[in-house]
């Protein structure tokens, strides 16, 4: 299959860069390695010509038919799909009439793929006066005969899934439209791509390249398309002549949780260009979610070897390299599928909300369930007013600092604290109950009393235990919560009610499980392979968070709080059966962007699972009815 000079020269301006600096490194060597006037001129012309893709010039320097040569030459180089070929002299030595040159070639197949070298040998002998390479096939490569071509075959590894904890794929099986060719039945595969470029905007020297270089009885896969876009263009596809199609039905339609798994979708001409290798037309790439974040690991690496075919059979006679490109791995998650329906069928309902699951005693991620709410943004990385449910994390270092819970603390109907004023919903007058009582009903203005029991640095230390601004190592993002800036009185009750301290769903998950365990441990939600920590684009990544082991004693009156309530206190509605709930419920109301949203949580445990679970409106018991719920269809089953 030839191709047109014109058509190269797009190649070579695609790729001016590296061919530049290949021949600002290469031909200075070859032109000072040339002192003799001959054979070594013809020599240097040869090679200079050839990487240049100056052909004409290579060919007047063979003794063969000028039109063939300069031909052989560039559809060798076609055939490879070669970004730039570049040469080094090994010698040259002469014997009367003839001469031999040896040389070595290193061709930069592209794709990201591997550097293909090999070595080289140039017969010469005069012809009329004139030094001349004597031309075969051979001078190409030393086993490249006539009737033979090149070709770059390709394995490319279908994708791997994203998995739960029991090594359940987190996908069900789509529709693909792959639409390709077979290069041997093409008449014109330059006006195939060229139409087909107009359909898809794809390159159209790059698909022309990836028909040149492939095994002409292959299929070769050039664009891919999901159900809808290819019954769009369906109709444009299907009048490019010699297109074929097929249909994939690759398991990568997302199950819950959907946007945590993520959305895998065809390479598009700006994601082919944005990404490179080994992705290409034809290929998939993740969008969003675990599918982007380990997009590489699920893809691997296309196998790739250089072969000489026979021209008339299309029969592999020779595989002179092979690379057996990178393996591909499956994801290893720590979603429990079961524990994610019942998460899922928790916050359904009228209300925006956010459910996450972890196993208290390890940090694994469970499940992470959303209604009108995302995954990833909202679950894992949202930035929400914790109100008194960061009472847990405030109580710890208020018990650290001398306070017994059975110290009676007054939860009045309005508090002001260092200038800074709180109220409490729903009480009349003045109680005085104790701080177990307090902490159950999650009475804002008696927390707020008791800035001075504690100081801004114990406070800041609390959360600093509770992982609260530490640094998490999970694929996706995250926030591992705030604290403002512990100074004086008002401050300090501020965040010792929660006003002063924004967390995730996730970060109050975390702080549940290390009541529960006594251990605040860092979130994991995949066990393999290792993913880069995506906050950090250049240099090392900063130190992954430890797991901190808490005070037993503090924890042990934390867990005493903390089933209050649940047994008797604000988060009743959480209650299940089996083992004990411990929780606490929070109502507070954030404002972002002149958007006054009124803010339900819960934050506890039944068993090993810890919960946080968030829901906008439904007042204070809204999210502990769902962790209820949660907790009623989580029970094992029997």
């Amino acid at each position: 299959m030839a191709l047109s000079s014109g058509r190269f020269g797009v190649v070579v301006r695609a790729r001016a860069v590296r061919v530049a600096l290949a021949l600002g490194l290469t031909a200075p060597l070859l032109a000072g390695c040339f002192e003799e006037p001959s054979p070594n001129e013809a020599v240097r012309d040869f090679l200079v010509g050839w990487q240049t893709g100056d052909y004409a010039a290579a060919a007047r320097r063979t003794d063969g038919d000028q039109a063939a040569v300069r031909k052989a030459i560039e559809d060798a180089r076609l055939q490879l799909d070669a970004a730039s070929v570049r040469f080094s002299l090994r010698g040259i030595s002469r014997d009367g009439d003839n001469a031999q040159a040896g040389y070595h070639a290193e061709v930069d197949l592209g794709e990201n793929n591997p550097l293909w070298q090999y070595d080289g040998n140039l017969p010469l002998h005069l012809v009329g006066g004139q030094w001349k390479v004597r031309w075969s096939p051979s001078v190409i490569h030393p086993d490249l005969h006539p009737g033979q071509r090149f070709a770059v075959a390709t394995v490319p590894k279908g994708r791997k899934p994203i998995l739960d904890r029991d090594g359940n794929a987190l996908q069900d099986e789509t529709v693909l439209h792959v639409a390709g060719v077979t290069p041997a039945k093409v008449k014109d595969p330059g006006r195939l791509c060229d139409q087909l470029s107009k359909v898809t905007g794809f390159a159209q020297d790059r698909l022309l390249s990836r028909i040149l270089s492939s095994p002409p009885q292959d299929f070769v896969p050039l664009a891919t398309f999901g159900r809808t876009k290819f019954a769009q263009i369906k109709s444009k596809l299907e009048a490019i002549r010699g297109l074929e199609f097929q249909i994939d039905n690759p398991p990568v339609a997302p199950k819950s949780p959907t946007q945590i798994v993520g959305v895998v979708t065809a390479i598009t001409p700006e994601a082919e260009q944005r990404l490179g290798g080994p992705q290409r037309a034809g290929d998939t790439f993740g969008r969003d979610g675990l599918q982007k974040a380990y997009q590489d690991q699920l893809t691997g690496s296309t196998e790739t070897r250089v072969v000489i075919l026979d021209n008339a059979t299309g029969r592999q006679v020779k595989e002179l390299k092979a690379w057996p490109g990178r393996e591909n791995a499956s994801v290893q998650t720590t979603i429990d599928s079961r524990l994610q329906s019942a998460g899922d069928a928790a916050v359904a309902g009228p209300r925006p909300a956010a459910l996450v699951a972890v196993q208290a005693s390890t940090g694994e991620v469970l499940a992470v369930s959303t209604n009108q709410l995302h995954q990833e943004k909202d679950a894992l990385a949202g930035r929400y007013v914790a109100g008194s449910a960061f009472s847990i994390v405030a109580a710890e270092g208020l018990l650290k600092s001398g306070l017994d819970p059975k110290q009676k603390v007054p939860c009045s109907a309005d508090r002001t604290v260092g200038g800074a004023r709180f109220q409490q919903p729903g009480v009349d007058g003045v109680t005085t109950p104790t701080f177990q009582a307090d902490f159950a009903q999650g009475c804002v203005t008696a927390l707020a009393s008791l800035a001075r029991r504690i100081s801004g640095q114990r406070l800041a230390a609390s959360a600093s235990q509770f992982g609260i601004g530490g640094d998490w190592r999970l694929p996706l993002r995250t926030f591992s919560g705030s604290i403002a800036a512990p100074d004086g009185d008002a401050a300090i009750a501020k965040i010792i009610a929660g006003q002063g301290a924004r967390v995730s769903p996730l970060a109050m998950a975390l702080v549940a499980a290390a009541v529960k365990s006594g251990t605040w441990r860092p979130p994991v939600l995949v066990v393999s392979p290792a993913a880069p920590d995506p906050s950090v684009e250049d240099g090392p990544p900063a130190a992954a968070a430890q797991p901190v082991t808490l005070d037993p004693a503090i924890t042990a009156k934390l867990r005493t709080l903390m089933r209050a309530g649940v047994s008797s206190g604000a988060a009743s509605a959480a209650s299940a059966p089996g083992d004990p709930v411990y929780g606490v419920a929070a109502e507070v109301t954030q404002t972002e962007k002149k958007e006054r949203l009124r803010l339900s949580w819960f934050v506890g445990w039944q068993g090993d699972v810890a919960v946080a679970v968030l829901a906008q409106g439904g007042g204070l018991s809204a999210a502990s009815t769902m962790a209820g719920s949660f907790f009623r269809a989580a029970q094992p089953q029997t």
